[in-house]
């Protein structure tokens, strides 16, 4: 099993991939190795589509639940957590079905880590205060002065891109565009890499909007309520930022309402899926329609000669 390649199944949000991949599992008794930067947070199951118990007991799955959500998850502890699994899921002999819609994660995994500077909780303060107080276009202004490369692919409202982008500057004094570009080299070996895009655009924002429906009827909101009182969560935490969970923390303060709440997260995540679709045309891989007939059996005729 060691050199066969790990199938890398990508695809945008409620395009199916835990489906084909429970199915792909099933199939060449593999594992599963998720892909997903909001999965690692306990207790943040409903908005994140977490695999079921059920779901669990059937196929063991790996990177869920590591972390609480008050605290950092970052692409180079998933990259370690992640070549970790695999080494493990390979040494039972299964194979590895990694599996998810986080692009940056699976860019980390397969190319290698970009040579940035760790996070700085000191310097992300100062940041989260100056937000705070002159607001994240200000800071953004601030970053088109000493890095306008990555200024110019940010909106100003983009808190999260805009103060990492900042804090690599403060760290290291060299732009975060200068750094990207230099990569430690990756050691994932081959990979299969298989791509979910819906032919029909219209399909998947239905697939959306039914399945934040079946969140929000699931009891998204209460779930949030109940980890804000179990954790000191604030809403500029990464894990809050979520999709979801940052338009229910809006909801619970008291800034949207009800309709509010659902039309936000519905638009956030189509805006999510277009992102994620943009990466995935941009990338190499066997690309399959989530919508054809006959799917899970297309896919498995793909995988089947690269699994011994």
């Amino acid at each position: 099993m060691v050199s066969d390649p790990i199938v890398l199944l990508m695809g945008p949000t409620a395009s199916g991939k835990s489906a084909l991949a429970m199915a792909l599992a099933e199939r060449f008794g593999g594992e599963i190795v998720s892909v997903d930067s909001a999965q690692v947070y306990r207790g943040m199951d409903i908005g994140t589509a977490k695999p079921s118990a059920a779901d669990r007991a059937r196929v063991r799955h790996h990177l869920l639940d590591l972390v609480d959500p008050t605290q950092a998850y970052s692409a180079a502890r998933f990259v370690r957590d992640a070549q970790a699994a695999i080494a493990d899921v390979r040494a039972r002999g299964r194979p590895p079905i990694v599996a998810g819609g986080t692009m940056l994660y699976f860019k980390a995994l397969t190319e290698g880590l970009s040579a940035l500077p760790h996070a700085d909780p000191a310097v992300r303060a100062d940041l989260d205060a100056r937000a705070a107080r002159d607001g994240w276009p200000a800071l953004h202004a601030e970053l088109a002065r000493v890095d306008p490369v990555t200024a110019a692919r940010l909106p100003p409202t983009d808190a999260q891109r805009v103060q990492r982008a900042l804090e690599v500057y403060l760290v290291s004094g060299q732009p975060l565009s200068a750094l990207q570009g230099r990569r430690m080299p990756e050691t994932l070996g081959a990979t299969l890499p298989i791509a979910l895009v819906p032919a029909d655009r219209a399909a998947l924002h239905a697939a959306i909007e039914r399945r934040f429906d079946a969140m929000l009827a699931a009891g998204l909101v209460d779930e949030l309520r109940d980890l804000r009182s179990r954790f000191d969560l604030d809403a500029r935490m990464p894990s809050m930022r979520s999709v979801g969970y940052r338009q229910a923390f809006d909801f619970l303060d008291g800034r949207i309402d009800a309709p509010a709440l659902r039309a936000r997260g519905i638009a956030a995540t189509r805006q999510l899926a277009k992102r994620q679709l943009t990466w995935l045309r941009a990338t190499p891989a066997a690309t399959f329609d989530p919508q054809r007939p006959g799917l899970v059996a297309a896919v498995c005729d793909r995988v089947k000669d690269i699994v011994s």
